[in-house]
């Protein structure tokens, strides 16, 4: 069942342009906000871990997909829940767009490295409840 709530467009304007979002995941209030990259692809929001450490951000999504966003230094959250992407074009189109987002010199390796497997596979999109 699809998620009939969306994120306005002025959200997504604003997540398109940042390079950093912040997110709070999970339910539990044991985890802080941190600051990840994010790309919006044909008006929906995703992620990508590039650690995928035991106690990451997309680890605790696995097991609680509930959790919050931080826009244009909003005070309150906006909350999401987080879906794992299994379709391969869309996985793509999310390298496509993470490569077009973070092109600086700095961050090309980090891209390429994302836009491959393990990394790849941890796509995960950020749907507003």
């Amino acid at each position: 069942m699809k998620s009939k709530q969306r994120f306005s467009e002025e959200i997504l304007a604003v997540i398109h342009k940042e390079r950093i979002l912040g997110i709070h995941v999970g339910t539990e209030l044991n985890h802080r906000v941190i600051g990840i990259w994010v790309v919006v692809v044909n008006g929906r929001v995703f992620v990508r871990s590039y650690t995928m450490k035991p106690h990451s951000w997309w680890r605790t999504f696995l097991e609680d997909p509930y959790g919050e966003i931080f826009v244009a230094k909003r005070k309150r959250g906006i909350k999401v829940r987080a879906v794992q992407v299994k379709s391969e074009k869309l996985k793509e189109a999310v390298s496509a767009a993470y490569k077009e987002k973070y092109n600086t010199p700095g961050s090309v390796g980090y891209v390429a490295e994302m836009s491959r497997s393990p990394s790849r596979d941890t796509t995960t999109e950020l749907v507003a409840i």
